[in-house]
């Protein structure tokens, strides 16, 4: 890559030979963030569980709703990009790259959740030695990992014309560059199997993501407790990682831009044209949610109107109304308006919505349990300090792979820009 070039795209590469003192101040406060995390779960560790707000019946609580939660953001940012991709959005080039690195870090950290919950971690290896075929986990277990290898490969493969920029360019992490870059030289031949490659992925991640998360709502809907049995759990929950996927891309977009000042690059069309697909998933999920909430009313089935009672207007009521107002009250008004559906304006409907979908993801397990049919007495819930160090800790995690995946490679796909602009 000539100086020339280098200059025009300055702002992605800055990050990747200069950082001043506030990089390394946020850098240090991440991984403080994170050190009293595993501080915490080493406690816990040494301690058992006891030490969390789990109990009987309540036995799954902050950890199943973080690795939900995380692989939902992930899910958002493979389909956001893939999608994009196969229908040949001029406007997405920009964001494809930093849309895959979401999913990338996120889907890492919700994986990690799911052993953050186990007494034993060391049996993590059974369900690889002796799993059923039988257990939705089984399954769930081997979907994450396949998802995780794809989405790996769907992020690495794309970037290797800019690694091979890299490697010629600067001398610093030249062996780095050189063993990612793979030979890459740019010819024709080359460039023909690259694109194929990224045009094979980005049909074959979409299917898998999408039997990603029915998986993981099927370890919920393959029970018969009371609001989990139910056929919806499956596309509710694709729909709901759509929604909360794109939203948190929104916000990490608008950061990036401000922080790293690429307005060149994420530009109004870009947010513009996210807040009307954002718009349209605000709709799909009120249907999803209404027709949830419509059929088990109509049921009138006593157990899982005990469940509805207690989101509705019992204990939980605080929490199902701040959902409703967070994921449709608030974004709605926003994303509908074109005048309101500015950058500031997308970014304060995107936050909405990723804090209210957090909240769906609590009320989908925590009041289930406190009600089961079995014959427990009604159960109550309250995260320990142990629990949230540990959830700040996840948040901090997936911020700090982003940020450090920013100082090692370009944001931004240049090559494909450059291809777009000769």
């Amino acid at each position: 890559m000539d100086s020339a070039a280098l200059d025009k795209h300055a702002p992605i590469y800055k990050p990747l030979w200069h950082t001043g003192r506030r990089f390394w101040v946020w850098v240090g406060i991440l991984v403080l963030i994170c050190a009293a995390g595993v501080g915490a779960y080493v406690y816990q560790l040494v301690t058992g569980l006891g030490v969390t707000g789990l109990n009987r019946p309540v036995l799954w609580s902050f950890y199943i709703i973080n690795c939900v939660f995380f692989i939902a953001i992930s899910y958002g940012g493979t389909m956001t990009s893939a999608i994009l991709r196969i229908t040949g959005a001029r406007w997405r080039l920009p964001i494809t790259r930093a849309a895959e690195v979401v999913t990338a870090c996120a889907l890492a950290i919700g994986a990690i959740n799911i052993v953050l919950d186990m007494g034993r971690p060391d049996r993590v290896l059974n369900m690889v030695l002796r799993g059923r075929f039988e257990s939705p986990i089984l399954w769930d277990f081997y979907a994450i990992m396949l998802y995780m290898v794809c989405s790996l490969a769907y992020l690495y493969i794309p970037m290797i014309p800019d690694i091979a920029n890299l490697r010629d360019s600067f001398s610093r992490r030249k062996r780095l560059y050189t063993f990612l870059a793979l030979g890459w030289n740019g010819s024709k031949k080359q460039m023909h199997r690259l694109e194929k490659a990224i045009d094979l992925l980005a049909v074959f991640i979409i299917p898998i993501a999408v039997l990603v998360h029915s998986v993981l709502a099927w370890l919920f809907s393959m029970t018969t407790q009371p609001m989990w049995h139910s056929e919806l759990m499956g596309p509710y929950f694709v729909m709901g990682a759509i929604y909360s996927g794109v939203a948190a891309l929104i916000v990490g977009l608008a950061v990036l831009r401000k922080v790293m000042h690429l307005e060149d690059y994420f530009q109004p069309t870009q947010f513009n044209n996210l807040g009307k697909l954002l718009f349209t998933l605000t709709l799909v999920w009120l249907y999803f949610t209404g027709a949830e909430y419509l059929t088990t009313w109509y049921g009138q089935e006593p157990a899982h109107m005990a469940v509805f009672y207690a989101k509705t207007s019992g204990e939980f009521a605080p929490f199902f109304w701040a959902q409703v107002i967070l994921c449709f009250v608030i974004p709605f008004p926003i994303l509908v308006s074109r005048r309101l559906r500015t950058i500031w304006g997308t970014v304060i409907a995107s936050t909405s919505v990723v804090i209210g979908m957090w909240l769906e993801r609590y009320l989908i397990i925590v009041p289930t349990l406190t009600r089961p049919r079995l014959p427990y007495g009604i159960g109550a819930y309250t995260p320990t300090w142990v629990e949230w160090a540990i959830m700040a800790a996840s948040a901090a995690a997936v911020i700090l792979l982003y940020t450090l995946f920013i100082k090692f490679f370009p944001i931004v796909s240049v090559w494909e820009l450059e291809e777009i602009e000769q």
